[in-house]
């Protein structure tokens, strides 16, 4: 069967419409949870959907009570809710968002979306079921969280500077060279060039990269350099990428390059050492401020003094971060598969 949303839900609001008092709770805005509020407009188990911003288009489930702000959409279809909340997963609600400045979807939208559906049964069972893979995905993330947490625990203890390490200068470490300023196009070109974006959680995204039509080949980045954000946000500045395998990918502007010499320090450690919080704190603290962005020149990154211990005890150190980021990477892997084999029953129950 099929039938528009508004005859399921024929009052599709914005947060600001009800209010009663309920003690705290949280408050939803286009972002998520923004805060908390003594104001609850909706019991549990509604279908939140962020209505203008960014995050147009995107949709949560408000399992307790919560207050929900005027950026947000509420469907509030009872015992509906879930099915609805999951329907349109599948349905993709981005594709209505309209609007470059300022995105926007309009609860008008979804009324109109129709909706298949069967009997209570059917429904119910392909609601329990997503349910269950929701709760997996929820876990599984807890675990990456638990996971780069123990990293992040590791290097505030192994990379600690002790009296026997040495002390040098960035520059007598590793090469720094600014990337290639000719003109990027608009197409894919053989030639897939580095941007800010292209820095993610210390890894290179090669889905967000530029394009030139020709470089000197002197540009290419090779496996064990390190990209540092020196022009940005300053909230950004020292953020970095490890080249840890070859990606076909020359420097382009607005990063440096760092070329670790193996004779003083392993490439990997210089980035663990890089990546410390310490570290960081440090670039954000001499870059030059201005009033939208902040930048660090190659002369002063050059000029940090950075303590390094002996070779073999930088190999001992890799080592250890190592085996615990493949284990990471295994459950980052594993929670992958889970979000495809959900994407692959959005497809399969919703024909």
């Amino acid at each position: 069967m099929e039938t528009e949303l508004q005859d399921i839900v024929p009052n599709i609001c914005s947060g600001k419409d009800r209010i009663s008092n309920s003690g705290e709770v949280a408050l939803y805005g286009s972002t998520g949870v923004i805060g908390r509020t003594n104001s609850a407009s909706y019991k549990e188990n509604i279908v939140l959907v962020a209505r203008v911003g960014a995050n147009a288009g995107q949709m949560q489930i408000g399992n307790a009570p919560c207050g929900v702000t005027d950026n947000t959409l509420v469907i509030d279809a009872k015992e509906w809710n879930y099915y609805i909340y999951y329907f349109l997963q599948h349905y993709n609600l981005n594709r209505l968002v309209f609007g470059s400045g300022q995105p926007l979807i309009t609860g008008g939208m979804l009324k109109r979306i129709k909706v298949r559906y069967g009997c209570k049964a059917e429904r119910n069972n392909i609601t329990r079921l997503l349910c269950l893979i929701d709760e997996r995905i929820a876990t599984q993330n807890k675990i990456i969280e638990k996971y780069e947490s123990l990293i992040q625990a590791i290097s505030q203890k192994v990379l600690r500077p002790s009296e026997y390490w040495n002390e040098y200068r960035l520059c007598e470490l590793a090469d720094i060279r600014s990337g290639y300023s000719g003109n990027q196009v608009s197409h894919k070109t053989a030639y897939a060039v580095s941007r800010i974006e292209t820095i993610s959680k210390h890894r290179i995204d090669m889905l967000r990269v530029g394009y030139v039509q020709d470089i000197p080949s002197e540009y290419k980045l090779n496996v064990g350099d390190i990209l540092f954000s020196n022009i940005n946000s300053i909230q950004y500045i020292g953020n970095t990428a490890f080249v840890d395998k070859e990606y076909n990918l020359y420097h382009g502007m607005n990063l440096l390059r760092i070329i670790p010499k193996p004779s003083l320090v392993i490439p990997r450690f210089l980035h663990l050492i890089l990546c410390t919080s310490m570290a960081i704190k440090h670039f954000q603290s001499i870059c030059n401020k201005a009033v939208s962005q902040a930048s660090i020149n190659q002369t002063s990154l050059g000029k940090i003094m950075l303590h390094i211990p002996p070779l073999t005890c930088q190999e001992q150190i890799c080592n250890v971060f190592e085996s615990v980021e493949q284990r990471l990477n295994l459950e980052v892997y594993y929670l992958k598969r889970i979000q495809l084999q959900k994407n692959y029953l959005l497809r399969q129950m919703f024909i």
